[in-house]
C-alpha cells in the first residue's frame, strides 16, 4: 500500500493502470485523502461486477486484475472497464472452465504446480 502513495501524489492523469501484481484493485485520492479499492463480489462461483464512481479531483491507480493467474485467492478471470463518460470504473469476476485450463497446462508438460495455483487464486 505504501508503494502506492508516490505515484498518487505525483500522477496528473485521472486514472492511471498498473498490473504485474495480479490482485484485482487499486488506490483512490481525493486531494490529501487517499484509500485501498477492494472490490466486493456477493459470490466466489459466478460472475460479478462491482462499479466505483470517480468525484470530481479524484485520482486512481487501477488493477484490473489477471485473467488467467490471479493472485487475490479468487479463481475467477478478473479485468475491469474504464467508462469515461460516465466516469466509473466496474471491475468484473468470470468464471470460466478451470478443468480444463489446468489440463492444456498439464498437457504442455508445465509444472502441476501453475494447474494448482489456477484452482486457488494464488
Amino acid at each position: 500500500m505504501r508503494d502506492a502513495w508516490a505515484p498518487l501524489q505525483q500522477m496528473t492523469a485521472n486514472v492511471t493502470f498498473f498490473g504485474h501484481t495480479h490482485v484485482q484493485g487499486g488506490f483512490t485520492r481525493n486531494g490529501s485523502e487517499w484509500c485501498e479499492i477492494r472490490p466486493a463480489y456477493h459470490s466466489r462461483n459466478e460472475a460479478g461486477s462491482w462499479t466505483i464512481q470517480m468525484l470530481p479531483g479524484t485520482h486512481l491507480l487501477v488493477n484490473p486484475g489477471s485473467v488467467g493467474q490471479p493472485r487475490d485467492f479468487d479463481w475467477r478471470a478478473a479485468f475491469a472497464i474504464y467508462d469515461s463518460t460516465a466516469c466509473e470504473i466496474t471491475y468484473y469476476r468470470v468464471p470460466y472452465d478451470l478443468t480444463a485450463s489446468q489440463g492444456r497446462i498439464l498437457m504442455a508438460g508445465l509444472p502441476e504446480r501453475l494447474a494448482a495455483r489456477l484452482r486457488e487464486g494464488r
